[in-house]
């Protein structure tokens, strides 16, 4: 964990990290890391069949968020530029554990670790969740061919992992800030004052902590 603002956005499918992140990167002048999604070439496969087509799927997603962050500390943190992402490294094991079997999972972590050691890790966190309801909803809303054939049972059970996911976190890591927010009541898309009021918490948890001189050099919370 470092001293420059490196701010992932987690939380379940269709629950609007890619939306925050992208409103975050703009009021603050950060800089944007997407995960890639659309160019696996496994993900709709994947939806149809996840018996099948797991271990490809989870394994192109990390390979690719691998180099993704390599580049973003290379590039941006490594420079004190501030960084903020749609995703934590972590989300890699919560897909993995729900979809790989016992064996694949035990190869998987494997490579996980070794390729996770040396990864920049944030400094804050912003978890988003909501209840399934809404998440189909915006699911539908956003229309994406490779998501018409979610499950609704997986995508239940993929959120009550995330919680359980950010609760160990929590535990593990209190050096970390956490800021949870609700979909279900929160939303920031549609709404200007909502998405304020996240960034008014974002603001105060920068300059609680250690970042504050970054910010305000980085014009981003004037």
């Amino acid at each position: 964990m470092g001293d420059t603002p490196f701010i992932t956005v987690e939380g379940p499918i269709g629950v609007g990290k890619t939306s925050l992140a992208k409103a975050i990167s703009e009021q603050f002048q950060f800089a944007l890391l997407k995960e890639i999604v659309d160019e696996n070439p496994f993900l709709g496969k994947f939806y149809e069949n996840i018996e099948e087509w797991s271990f490809q799927t989870e394994m192109f997603f990390l390979c690719n968020r691998f180099k993704q962050l390599g580049d973003i500390n290379t590039h941006y943190l490594s420079q004190n530029k501030s960084v903020v992402a749609d995703y934590h490294i972590f989300k890699n094991l919560i897909f993995a554990e729900r979809s790989l079997n016992p064996d694949e999972y035990h190869k998987y972590y494997k490579i996980y670790q070794i390729l996770t050691e040396d990864m920049p890790r944030p400094n804050v966190i912003i978890y988003l969740n909501a209840s399934l309801d809404t998440l189909l909803e915006r699911i539908k809303i956003r229309a994406r061919e490779v998501e018409k054939n979610i499950s609704p049972l997986y995508l239940e059970q993929l959120s009550m992992d995330y919680e359980n996911t950010m609760a160990s976190f929590e535990k593990e890591h209190p050096e970390i800030p956490v800021l949870r927010f609700s979909g279900d009541e929160l939303d920031f898309v549609k709404s200007e004052h909502d998405l304020q009021y996240i960034f008014q918490k974002l603001t105060t948890s920068l300059k609680e902590n250690r970042w504050s001189n970054n910010i305000i050099e980085t014009g981003g919370c004037s």
